[in-house]
């Protein structure tokens, strides 16, 4: 048979490469400066300024620049931003460029188009820099991993579309019969993707000229589809592409072929199958039907073998080539992160044991539990991919071996400074929390004292994390210097000979995966099937099932004020820090009852699109806030929560304080739920939106002024300094958030729990 010309495409690899390599950075940076703000929480005052006098200040002690910043520095905003720049923008481009580089010699041939391949690589850059802008302007959905709002979320579609398209014609085009198993990996990811991320986000923009939407999912089920989606982010995004990559890298760098082909079998079809059935896991002991929270316990617990099963595959295929190790940086890497995949996936099913869970949920255990994946897996993996492909591709030795051991050291240390102390602060929480006098008060009744308990952990965490971009530094050094030394190649000459066409069907005596193997369109189908399974039996039944969320008759729709308030709650990402769940323990009912006595109940979310569950307490809980703490309580706390609360790490919000709400998209808000949702606003309320939310506001002013005398004065020495410019306090922001904070809980009594099924 003729042997057939043709040429690899490094550019694209190329482009891929630096995007990893610079979006690494700014993520490790925002993580650094999420951790800091934890026990400096002082940082943006340090920045811009501010009024408090124990406070050095770069700039000239006034607040205004503070103000200024409308939060985009504060701890919310960046700590999302942190988590879509890791995941979207350094371990996506990192899985991109290692596919674009392993596909094109794994199926001898160039990429289907390179038109789609540039396409692709500028669709997803200019989605990360939407997100960046979009992120610090406050606009997000809360919606953990899924933040983006509805025109990015579209992007991402376009963007990931044209990657499969792109990776699907590569594979028809190929010149090898037979898919080798990173390709599975590359196929199921793509598949798996698409259907997560399109089920997850959809949503009723506001207007087709506004950012703002809102979830077709509420409450409960709301929280399902998203840990769905979010648990198998995780799955889809962290683990199976990066597993691919670990089935061609790996063994290219050892020079040793895959330890067992069976077992790479058994891997791929048990992970992909068994992973979409556990997100549920993340919500044991919540308002989520018990029936799925245990699919969730189960199916996590299963995860431990086909997890296992790849980490055993990954480093016996190193056997006979251990020596290597110990002189090439590039399995060093390897190694640590295939161990830190096996350590991560046996924690994660310990923790959605509920035994377990009710300890470790909520805490810095979690933290540190994705970290070890973060770090360790998705770091190390992408570290080691760069490292092997800058020799091969500048066609030069690595500038510094010494270099690069030296950040595998660095890191090393890094990860585990961050872990160790996480695991320590989270076991420190979850006992702290739980912990009873014999009188049967709470030991720590204080919450603050459980915060402060742990700063000194924090600070460990935050060494850890400059260890590690330490290390990242040193390795964009030597990146720099090997690729000055070296000598770029666009287009890499190969030959294959062309593949003869044989048909589809399969062919006697042929092994049945083996069939699969060269039918790419079968294992399409086959992968996809594999995947919905669990989605649709524990996603359909919820949505679909009236009784899955029984009615509450007490619990009506937010006021058009606390639906405002909601929403700049969401703006300002404080659901990072605060969950909006009280599970059925003695100690949660105790501490965060309020005037109610009551653990939340799924009915109560009924009228919550997104809802706010939360993952991380770093504050307390928020469900029962409604009637805790006078309103001119949360006036001070939000404009410095030390004032109300010594030693807090909370940030300040004083931009709220000075804000005017702008109230011109309030009723058509309500209408919006009102025709898209059936939130039963009537419409007279509807009509009188406006009057109903000044009337509200007018209530809150005047309890602030009679709790507050010092805010009475201080607003009308305002009036006075600023005459027709001044903002009555009634239309400012912080009004619309003290609103949404004091109705948080308020619809459901302990003397009266009326539900539908009990009016029958």
């Amino acid at each position: 048979m003729e042997t057939q010309k043709f040429n690899y495409d490094n550019n694209i690899v190329r482009a891929f490469l630096y995007a990893t390599i610079a979006f690494g950075l700014v993520g490790f940076l925002l993580g650094l400066t999420a951790a800091l703000m934890l026990f400096y929480p002082e940082l943006p005052e340090f920045l811009f300024g501010t009024d408090d006098s124990t406070i050095k200040s770069l700039a000239s002690g006034n607040i205004q620049g503070l103000i200024n910043t409308q939060g985009a520095l504060g701890f919310g905003r960046i700590r999302m931003l942190h988590t879509s720049a890791v995941i979207f923008a350094f371990v996506c481009n990192s899985f991109f460029c290692g596919a674009y580089y392993s596909m094109q010699r794994l199926l001898k041939t160039r990429m289907y188009s390179d038109t789609l391949s540039w396409l692709h690589f500028w669709t997803w850059q200019i989605m990360i820099v939407s997100v960046v802008i979009t992120f610090l302007m406050g606009i997000n959905t809360s919606k953990e991993y899924a933040e983006h709002e509805w025109p990015i979320d579209i992007l991402i579609t376009i963007s990931w579309v044209i990657f499969g398209i792109n990776m699907f014609g590569t594979i028809a085009k190929r010149r090898v019969r037979h898919l080798y198993v990173a390709i599975w990996f590359y196929l199921g990811t793509w598949i798996a993707v698409a259907m997560l991320h399109i089920f997850n986000n959809l949503e009723v923009p506001l207007s087709f000229t506004s950012w703002k939407s809102y979830s077709i999912y509420a409450g409960a089920k709301d929280a399902l589809v998203q840990w769905w989606y979010g648990h198998n982010a995780v799955a889809f995004v962290l683990t199976t592409p990066v597993l691919g990559l670990m089935y061609y890298f790996l063994p290219k760098a050892a020079d040793r072929p895959v330890f067992s082909y069976k077992l790479s079998i058994i891997h791929f079809w048990s992970l992909i199958f068994v992973y979409l059935w556990a997100g549920p896991h993340h919500l044991q002991y919540t308002a989520l039907p018990a029936w799925a929270q245990a699919v969730g316990t189960g199916f996590s617990i299963m995860l431990i073998a086909p997890s296992w099963g790849g980490m055993l595959n990954g480093l016996l295929t190193l056997r006979g080539a251990w020596d290597k190790v110990r002189e090439n940086p590039i399995l060093k890497f390897f190694v640590v992160a295939v161990t830190c995949y096996g350590m991560a996936t046996f924690e994660g099913p310990l923790l959605a044991t509920k035994s377990l869970n009710k300890i470790g949920h909520y805490t810095d255990w979690v933290i540190g539990h994705v970290h070890i994946g973060a770090l360790g897996w998705n770091g190390f993996m992408a570290f080691g991919i760069v490292y092997y492909l800058i020799p091969v591709m500048w066609r030069t030795p690595l500038w510094s071996k010494k270099l690069a051991n030296w950040h595998f050291w660095l890191g090393t240390l890094g990860i585990i400074f961050y872990a160790v102390p996480m695991y320590i602060s989270g076991f420190t929480q979850g006992l702290m929390w739980k912990q009873f006098n014999p009188d049967g008060t709470l030991v720590w009744k204080n919450w603050l004292d459980t915060v402060t308990a742990i700063i000194p952990y924090y600070k460990m965490r935050f060494l850890g994390g400059l260890f590690y971009i330490s290390g990242a530094i040193l390795m964009v050094v030597n990146v720099i210097k090997t690729i000055k030394a070296g000598s770029f190649q666009k287009n890499v000459p190969a030959e294959a000979p062309a593949l003869a066409n044989i048909g589809s069907a399969r062919k006697e005596g042929e092994g049945l995966h083996l069939w699969i193997e060269r039918t790419p369109r079968i294992m399409a189908i086959l992968a996809f099937i594999t995947v919905a399974i669990g989605g649709l039996v524990e996603i359909i039944p919820t949505l679909t099932l009236k009784q899955s969320v029984p009615t509450i008759t007490a619990v009506k729709p937010y006021s058009p004020l606390e639906l405002e308030g909601r929403d700049l709650y969401i703006r300002e990402g404080c659901n990072a820090c605060h969950s909006q769940m009280i599970r059925p323990f003695r100690d949660e009912i105790v501490r965060f009852e309020g005037k109610n006595g009551q653990y939340s109940k799924a009915g109560e979310f009924v009228y919550d699109r997104p809802f706010l569950w939360g993952s991380k307490r770093t504050g307390p809980d928020l469900h029962r806030e409604g009637g805790r703490n006078p309103d001119s309580w949360h006036f001070k706390h939000m404009y410095n929560p030390r004032i109300t609360s010594a030693g807090s790490i909370m940030p300040r919000f004083p931009w709220l304080i000075t804000n005017k709400l702008d109230k011109k998209q309030m009723v058509d808000k309500m209408k919006l739920m009102k025709n898209y949702f059936d939130v039963p606003y009537t419409k007279a309320e509807i009509d009188s939106a406006n009057q109903w939310a000044d009337n509200q506001a007018k209530g809150i002013v005047k309890r602030i002024y009679s709790e507050a005398a010092d805010v009475k004065q201080q607003v009308e020495k305002d009036r006075m300094a600023k005459g027709s410019s001044f903002v009555p306090l009634e239309e400012r922001e912080i009004v619309a958030m003290i609103a949404y904070l004091q109705r948080l809980g308020t619809d459901i009594k302990t003397t009266q729990i009326q539900t539908a099924s009990a009016d029958n």
